[in-house]
């Protein structure tokens, strides 16, 4: 039988978006800080996924980023999240606890 990583990674795919929205909402993170921050949950990814992801968000004007010099390499891109973005995760925040309502309302048969 296969895992429920494997059976619901649709959902968790489509959820991915919500997740990252967050990390970024409460500070500005480099893209190794959103891999650690994804690593212990659901949404764990790899930087093959994620980099396209952000460069959609980036396009939909969701987050933007700012390079910032690093004292171990080249500079790294920091991204933050913008306005837009906060008001789709306000948006995504409470279609989620709709979604939630009404499902534990249907499980309890109302």
């Amino acid at each position: 039988m296969p895992s429920a990583d494997e059976q619901f990674a649709g959902l968790r795919k489509g959820l991915l978006e919500f997740a990252i929205l967050a990390i970024v909402s409460g500070r500005t993170v480099y893209v190794g800080d959103i891999l650690a921050a994804l690593a212990p949950t659901p949404f764990t990814t790899q930087e093959g996924t994620l980099y396209p992801l952000l460069s959609k968000l980036r396009r939909e004007e969701l987050v933007d980023y700012q390079w910032v010099e690093s004292g171990q390499g080249p500079p790294r891109k920091y991204y933050q999240i913008t306005e837009k973005g906060a008001e789709r995760l306000t948006e995504l925040t409470e279609y989620w606890r709709r979604l939630s309502t009404t499902l534990d309302e249907l499980q309890a048969g109302r």
